[in-house]
């Protein structure tokens, strides 16, 4: 299967949302969500109301409904005033204490039978009076009598399906939404699964997404009863959420009705409905963050991290998810070792799957000048090594510390990666400081810990547009980088001449574009219109050329991935997932001919928007413009072109056009039950005609 590209900065920013509006990360500002209030206040009435939705949920889990109400009573109490959503509770708490066993706990079952169950049986909903009495028969039937009529009251799953419809009505009336991301990565999921059953396909990624999103969902909520007599919806939002959410008809009409006609307010409810493994999903926004320099490590590299053992032989990306244990930081003061001229700290550290993992550094040459050739070419270096490295600095300074889920109301295992102190993080970003001056030591030399430190400084200096210092700092580390690289090669240049315009030396870019782009674009065809469209800039006003010219945090991203994979760094596992996943989501949609109407309310046009450089951005531009257009008219043009039965080539094949009226496809999307791309293709045989597809089928 193939992937799409990713755009990595609209990736930041909604996993950066993401952990802000979790408080996974220690940050003080709001995070920037569209679900959520820009306005810190709110955005902390969210996260707490989250929390307060999670331990609900716990308690009726546990089978601690008197809990569950309590907290009911002091955050929600419009729960308990709706007399349907009380009688659940109250005969699940029923349940609760018949399940003790005992003889003593069934006259306390039989007063709450009588004083609560009973009355509001009568006025909960026309069924519940006929439920209360089926209940009854738990006095007499076992709780592990497997074939009783009670068997499913007294079953276990009964407390999750309870607990999943208290939290389907608290989120809705609470506002109380996962954050974007967490709904996009349910949403593409859940497209990629679909996907992949309808066209026959294995997925590629089924290692991580069929441990990362589970199969039960939560119960949807219950409409008010004053809503059942609604104004009927348009058949065009009903078929486009039951088609985005996998719903009957009637189950869309149902969401609608308790959304009060709002789309994407009832996308929204049941988009959260699904339910992700949310310890797996902390441990890939980590292991992203920690890659993209979001966060600090805490000395604690992420064990896919290939050893150079067999320096760089093959492909170093493998496929795996990507795991973690509970982790100490031991730190060993005692075994540094010190001199005159160097100072080297050993630090014994324990990795995540509890590998020792012994990191040596090299002192930083800020502090030994003095010891240091007085030869021009050695302080010229130093000055150099101490210039970038302030940039690196600068860079590590922003990260953020990862907290993890450990508040009070969170009960899931401890999954959390910082147990180290302030003094052992500060000690070990100290000495990680010292990473650049690595270069001259060769690849094969450089740890975990270096390995990520040089990979982030690369990026960082390719941000800010210092393209001279990238390439001496990786020819240093390795000089047939950019000879197995060279569209990279052929980009950074780019930087330089674009750079050299800013700055009114048309000269100079000129003697950059006739030594290093016009060879360059020589040996690859492919690089002659980005070189022409380069070149172009010298008409542009001399501060704009950079700007205009090709966007820096592309580059830096694909500089990232690249020099990462020749060090052993490997991509996240999360983008792995991004990737299949858009790519699925594009061709989904292109089989159901039409643009998906919640693609912005997640992000995911942005996810998909092009900000790669202009290599690749011009080569692409056309077909994304094609995609983005499609199906965004009320008419749909659809192409009989399709392989024969026999397996035969399509031309063998009607390639007859028919255009297909948007009401005449709903008309038999609604009457057939079909999923979109079928009722086009029925439509196409039947020239444009539903009431004719629906007669043929009948007939």
């Amino acid at each position: 299967m193939d992937s799409s590209p990713v755009n990595w900065e609209a990736l930041d920013a909604l996993i950066i949302d993401f952990a802000k509006s979790e408080n996974l990360i220690e940050d003080s500002s709001p995070p920037s969500s569209p679900s959520l209030s820009s306005s810190p206040s709110l955005s902390s009435s969210s996260y707490h109301s989250r929390l307060i939705i999670r331990q609900i949920r716990r308690s009726l889990e546990a089978g601690d409904v008197d809990a569950a109400i309590d907290l009911f009573r002091a955050h929600a109490p419009f729960v308990l005033e709706d007399h349907r959503l009380l009688f659940r509770l109250q005969k699940q708490k029923f349940i609760e204490l018949l399940r003790k066993g005992t003889t003593e706990d069934r006259g306390p079952a039989i007063d709450y039978l009588r004083t609560f169950l009973a009355p509001c049986a009568l006025n909960a909903y026309p069924e519940a009076y006929e439920e209360f009495k089926h209940v009854l028969l738990a006095f007499i039937y076992d709780k592990d009598d497997q074939t009783s009529p009670v068997a499913n009251e007294w079953a276990e799953k009964r407390r999750y399906e309870i607990a999943g419809l208290m939290s389907s009505v608290l989120r809705a009336h609470l506002h109380a939404y996962n954050p974007i991301f967490s709904m996009t990565l349910r949403y593409l999921i859940s497209i990629h699964k679909g996907f992949c059953f309808r066209q026959g396909i294995l997925s590629p990624i089924s290692d991580l997404t069929e441990r990362l999103l589970l199969e039960e969902r939560d119960p949807p909520a219950i409409p008010q009863e004053s809503l059942y007599e609604a104004q009927p919806f348009d058949e065009v939002d009903i078929q486009a959420l039951a088609h985005a959410v996998e719903l009957t008809r009637q189950g869309a009409i149902d969401s609608l009705r308790f959304a009060k006609g709002d789309l994407f307010q009832a996308f929204q409810n049941e988009i959260c409905r699904m339910r992700l493994d949310a310890a797996m999903l902390d441990e890939l926004v980590r292991e992203y963050c920690i890659y993209r320099g979001i966060v600090e490590s805490g000395s604690l590299i992420p064990s896919r991290v290939q050893t150079l053992s067999e320096p760089l032989k093959g492909n170093p990306l493998e496929s795996g998810c990507y795991s973690t244990q509970d982790s100490s930081l031991d730190v060993d003061y005692s075994s540094a070792k010190w001199s005159n001229s160097e100072t080297s700290a050993t630090t014994d550290m324990s990795s995540m799957r509890g590998t020792d993992v012994e990191l040596r550094y090299a002192s930083d040459p800020a502090n030994n000048l003095e010891d240091c050739s007085t030869s021009g070419s050695h302080q010229s270096e130093n000055l150099r090594l101490l210039r970038n490295r302030s940039h690196v600095a600068c860079e590590r300074s922003k990260r953020k510390r990862w907290r993890g889920r450990h508040d009070e109301l969170d009960h899931i295992s401890d999954i959390h990666f910082n147990r180290c102190s302030k003094q052992e993080v500060s000690t070990a970003m100290q000495v990680a400081s010292a990473t650049i001056s690595k270069a001259q030591q060769g690849v094969e030399n450089i740890n975990g810990e270096e390995k990520y430190e040089i990979v982030l400084g690369m990026k960082e200096l390719a941000s800010r547009g210092m393209a001279a210092e990238v390439l001496e700092e990786i020819n240093a580390l390795d000089p047939n980088f950019f000879a197995q690289n060279p569209v990279l090669l052929f980009q950074l240049k780019q930087v330089e001449f674009l750079k050299l315009v800013g700055l009114g030396d048309h000269s100079g870019a000129l003697k950059v574009a006739c030594s290093h782009l016009g060879p360059l674009a020589a040996s690859d065809p492919n690089l002659l219109k980005p070189l022409k469209e380069t070149l172009l800039s010298l008409l542009r006003p001399n501060e704009d050329a950079l700007v205009t010219g090709l966007p820096l945090h592309a580059l830096a991203t694909s500089l990232q991935v690249a020099f990462g994979k020749r060090l052993g760094i490997e991509e996240p596992q999360l983008v792995r997932i991004m990737k299949a996943t858009l790519y699925t989501h594009t061709e989904w949609f292109k089989l159901q001919m039409c643009k998906d109407r919640f693609e912005s309310l997640l992000r995911i046009d942005s996810l998909k928007e092009n900000s790669t450089p202009v290599l690749t951005s011009l080569a692409s531009s056309k077909s994304n413009t094609e995609s983005c257009n499609l199906g965004s008219s009320q008419v749909t043009i659809s192409s009989t072109t399709r392989l024969s039965d026999d397996g035969g080539s399509p031309n063998q094949a009607s390639s007859r056009d028919v255009i297909c009226d948007e009401n005449a496809i709903l008309k038999v999307m609604e009457f057939l039950a079909l999923p979109r791309a079928d009722a086009i293709h029925l439509l196409a045989q039947y020239n444009g005609n539903a009431e004719t597809v629906i007669q043929q089928i009948f007939a």
